[in-house]
């Protein structure tokens, strides 16, 4: 047997080792440069992005949205409250497919097309790193949905939130006004640090007016997230400031009275108190729910509010303007008092009025006329021919400077935007914006009302409660408080004075306020279908103002006219008549007479406020 011996190459395999070791130590070192420089680029050179990116994805700071303060009426009542709601939200930065998103989220939820268009106008005016709402006011069904889906939905996310609500509806829309979503304008003109994630902002109204009382101070707190955007934790907190309450002066009762008063007519009324200019009842019919504007009101509703002939958005007792009728003619005479024009003297009525040399007739609204007339009688009966005569005696000059002591022709400085100055003319007036003379004509219509004068509602209550306080002119007012909601001290509001008529004898007041109680009391007086059972005695003047105008022999039959071009009925009014608490005005558009029509409204609103609540002595009045 032949046994083969294999001898070993040790010079051979050692080199082989020798080349296998070279290139094991060349890859290893290779990787570990390629590591090393990978290092270098993560730590060195892209060290603050991804330390940024790092932190964000650990730690937010997000605002918290202030407790908007609460709006209560005299009694307590309230009228503007926070209740919760569950809306659906997106952060658009952490959505990586966002029409795919909302394709899905559609499955599960309601999203209307005007839902979509208000999240993309959204998208433009945020940041993507901010949650947008998508959908106001989910149903539990749909929050049970979603919740069961969330895990679907990295970025989105449903919040608990508190929103604006009116318990009374259109009750006093018109006066609290109503909050809406933030716009670019309004972003513009308010603290944005302060507002960083507060969706809502006062529109109208009150609302408006005291924003930056309702609405407070924001606060912020630290949150720890996950990748998918979900709060893990919170760090820290700074709470907020909650917004301020407000107590009103408005009487929601009084102001249910008004309006069930009106009926089908559309008009205002405003009642203040007459010894510290509180607003009572501030109405304006028709009126709307100040609720559709919270979140968004939808496109139809809007045009038909917007496009409607009654215009129910339009604060009629601050903005609307009408001609005074016989209302100014207690002011009118004050006048002929102060500058001893038919001081003591009578006139006759015949019916018509005519200027010397003039054929034109200015019919009375008596067609046989008042017979002999002084200013007792005038007031009393509203005869008309007398107070052309006055007019025409006084001038428009001194009529214009008169008036406007009464607040006539200028804003009240009531605190509530959207005011109406009025008109008062006068030549200076007449040659300056109708590049006009003034004709005399034009100041025998004043006489009675007509012509260019013009007046809001809230402009004739002021002006009969300084009536009524003997030339005392008290700036009207909404809001009689203001309550910390921590500490529920209130801080009130102190009634201030806005000027004074001066007259040469203090015996004409009394002369002025005699004739209107007559008005009310006298068997003759044109409001005398009001005094009926009476438990205190009323002051007022009755009014009726023309839409349109008559030719000369035309006869004005209302049954013959459409309602839209039928008179106004106005009254004004204060009470008690010696010791007035309470001053009205009310306009019934188109209703016709005023001492059939306006005056019940007002004798309605004077019961309910003296009779149920008697003398409120604990008010604060102006000395």
């Amino acid at each position: 047997m032949r046994v083969q011996i294999t001898i070993k190459d040790h010079i051979r395999e050692g080199q082989l080792f020798t080349n296998r070791a070279v290139a094991f130590v060349i890859l290893c070192t290779a990787l570990v440069l390629v590591i090393i420089s990978r290092l270098a680029y993560l730590q060195i050179i892209s060290h603050e992005h991804f330390t940024t990116l790092s932190q964000n994805n650990r730690l937010n700071v997000l605002p918290i949205e202030p407790i908007r303060g609460l709006i209560y009426d005299r009694n307590g009542v309230v009228l503007a409250q926070n209740v919760p709601i569950y809306n659906l939200k997106i952060t658009p930065e952490q959505v990586s497919d966002l029409p795919t998103t909302l394709n899905k989220l559609a499955e599960l939820v309601e999203i209307t097309p005007q839902d979509l268009e208000r999240f993309q106008k959204l998208r433009k005016q945020n940041r993507s790193f901010k949650a947008l709402p998508l959908r106001y006011r989910l149903t539990d069904q749909e929050v049970a949905k979603f919740a069961v889906n969330r895990h679907r939905f990295p970025g989105v996310d449903i919040e608990a939130e508190l929103s604006r609500h009116y318990p009374l509806g259109d009750l006093v829309a018109h006066s609290v006004g109503y909050v809406g979503r933030i716009d670019e304008s309004e972003l513009q003109r308010v603290d944005q640090a302060n507002y960083d994630g507060t969706s809502h902002i006062g529109k109208t109204g009150v609302e408006r007016y005291y924003e930056d009382i309702l609405h407070g101070q924001v606060g912020h707190q630290e949150v720890e997230i996950n990748a998918a955007g979900r709060i893990l934790r919170v760090v820290n907190k700074n709470a907020p400031i909650p917004g301020q309450n407000l107590h009103l002066s408005i009487d929601a009762r009084l102001q249910k009275i008004a309006q069930d008063a009106f009926a089908d007519n559309n008009g205002a009324l405003v009642a203040i108190n007459a010894n510290n200019g509180a607003v009572l009842t501030l109405t304006s019919l028709p009126t709307f729910d100040a609720n559709l504007f919270v979140n968004g009101i939808d496109a139809k509703t809007y045009r038909e509010l917007r496009d409607s002939e009654d215009h129910p958005l339009i604060n009629r007792a601050l903005y609307g303007q009408y001609p005074p009728g016989s209302t100014i003619k207690p002011f009118l005479g004050l006048a002929g008092l102060e500058h001893s024009v038919n001081k003591g003297g009578h006139v006759f009525c015949p019916g018509y009025f005519s200027l010397e040399g003039d054929s034109h007739r200015y019919r009375d609204w008596k067609k046989e006329g008042h017979g002999i007339v002084d200013l007792d009688k005038a007031i009393v009966e509203s005869c008309d021919v007398y107070f052309y005569d006055l007019a025409v005696s006084l001038g428009v000059d001194r009529i214009a400077t008169f008036l406007k002591q009464f607040g006539f022709g200028a804003r009240t400085g009531i605190d509530i935007y959207g005011e109406s100055t009025g008109l008062i003319p006068s030549r200076e007036w007449k040659e300056k914006e109708r590049k006009a003379p003034w004709y005399l004509g034009e100041t025998v219509n004043i006489g009675i009302g007509q012509g260019y004068t013009l007046v809001t509602p809230l402009q004739l209550t002021l002006a009969v409660a300084t009536l009524a306080n003997r030339g005392l002119r008290i700036n009207p007012r909404l809001v009689s408080g203001i309550q910390d909601p921590l500490s529920r001290e209130m801080q009130l509001i102190a009634p201030t004075l806005a000027g004074n008529v001066d007259v040469v004898n203090p015996d004409n007041w009394q002369q002025i306020v005699r004739a209107m109680t007559r008005v009310v009391h006298f068997y003759k007086g044109t409001a005398k279908g009001i005094s009926a059972n009476l438990q205190y005695q009323i002051a007022g003047k009755t009014g009726t103002a023309q839409v349109f105008g008559l030719k000369q022999d035309e006869e004005y039959k209302e049954k013959d006219v459409q309602k839209k071009l039928r008179d106004h009925a106005l009254f004004i009014a204060f009470a008690p008549a010696d010791h007035p608490q309470i001053a009205v005005a009310a306009i019934v558009e188109n209703g016709g007479h005023g001492g059939s029509v306006a005056a019940p409204i007002i004798r309605k609103i004077m019961d309910a406020y003296l009779l149920k609540e008697g003398n409120l002595a604990s008010e604060e009045t102006v000395n």
